[in-house]
């Protein structure tokens, strides 16, 4: 038990994983335009994450699912907030945020009315250095990833709203 501890203050001691990609205006992929995406780096130096705001009118066991990207969209991915670490499987994005596709983890979550999470179908997922030249060709924006964006209500307006952050003087 002691050892399970020690692992589990470790993870929470990682180093904030995540950040939020926001689209630029020229962006015109399909996918990716006017979108905020949570993104988190595996251990394998992979990126992978959820797009935020692109709710869809499908249920997954009578919770609302965003599209999450375009990989593997029957699959369903969880991001959580625990106060420790899961059981199963799941990347650290910051303290005490999660992302996991891991069934056990995602049934969890459903089956407790107290958690806080969001479901997605599908991910949005980089191979290693994918992403650095979307970053050359100058598509993103990045941003610190926020909690209260994550778990954002309304995320209708949220793309223009952070468009209108960047080009602030806060900037």
């Amino acid at each position: 038990l002691s050892l399970c501890a020690t692992l589990a203050a470790a993870q929470q001691e990682l180093p904030a994983n995540g950040l939020l990609l926001v689209a630029k205006p020229e962006l015109e992929d399909p996918n990716f335009g006017r979108s905020v995406v949570l993104v988190t780096q595996t251990p394998d130096a992979h990126t992978v994450g959820v797009i935020l705001n692109r709710p869809t009118r499908a249920q997954h066991k009578g919770r609302p699912l965003w599209f999450g990207g375009p990989v593997m969209p029957s699959v369903v991915i969880a991001v959580f907030h625990a106060a420790a670490p899961p059981k199963a499987s799941a990347f650290h994005v910051r303290t005490n945020l999660y992302l996991s596709m891991h069934p056990e983890n995602v049934e969890a979550l459903l089956a407790d009315p107290k958690a806080r999470y969001r479901l997605y179908s599908g991910f949005a997922g980089w191979a290693p250095r994918q992403l650095e030249s979307e970053f050359e060709r100058e598509g993103w924006y990045v941003l610190p990833a926020d909690e209260a964006i994550v778990f954002r209500e309304d995320t209708s307006g949220l793309w223009e709203e952070l468009i209108e952050r960047l080009k602030g003087p806060q900037a």
